[in-house]
């Protein structure tokens, strides 16, 4: 008996219905993938890169991880990156965080769930150096939303420095990295206007 068999039935079910509104898909995804478009967003299960903007599969390069950090020391992050926009040429890195994210939460609280403490103690820099801001704030779950705000903002500014982004502005590649958030209440994306260009 095959394990998680209804994966596999979902599966089929979903390569055939593609297939049945466009044959050649699968032959013209295996030849190459030219996406525009780098994703940085968070391993949460709520939030599907492709599905929420609306992309087919080979259309966008994603990296998730735990509240959708960006540190230096990511080996896997800036491969990443640096795949996409040194061999792909991607002209948009797209930083999503989102509304209602546990990592954020448990950052917020100072909460210990593990080995994650560590990882998220870059989220509790980031909630330390604006306390105060989020102090001003009349509940649990402005503060909330505004540390996932304030998260988003800060990995932009992170991606923006990496030599990988320096160094492509440096030769004139035309790059764009942009901060946005996901609202799991609506399924809508709003842009925080936190785009950058040029460099730091």
């Amino acid at each position: 008996m095959k394990t998680l068999k209804h994966l596999f039935d979902k599966n089929r079910v979903w390569a055939d219905d593609v297939r049945r509104h466009d044959p050649e898909f699968f032959t013209r995804l295996s030849q190459q993938q030219a996406p525009d478009f780098l994703w940085i967003g968070c391993s949460d299960s709520r939030v599907p890169a492709n599905q929420i903007v609306g992309l087919l599969p080979g259309e966008m390069f994603v990296h998730r991880n735990v509240a959708n950090v960006v540190v230096h020391t990511d080996l896997n992050c800036l491969s990443t990156i640096q795949f996409s926009v040194d061999v792909l040429k991607v002209e948009h890195i797209i930083v999503c965080g989102h509304y209602g994210c546990g990592g954020v939460l448990a950052a917020l609280r100072g909460e210990r769930l593990g080995l994650i403490d560590n990882w998220l103690r870059h989220v509790q820099d980031i909630r330390a150096t604006h306390q105060s801001e989020l102090d001003a704030l009349a509940s649990d779950e402005e503060r909330h939303k505004r540390l996932c705000e304030l998260n988003v903002k800060v990995q932009v500014v992170n991606v923006s420095r990496t030599t990988i982004v320096q160094d492509a502005w440096a030769r004139g590649q035309k790059l764009f990295v942009h901060g946005w958030i996901y609202d799991l209440s609506d399924g809508l994306l709003r842009d925080l206007d936190v785009t950058d260009s040029q460099p730091v």
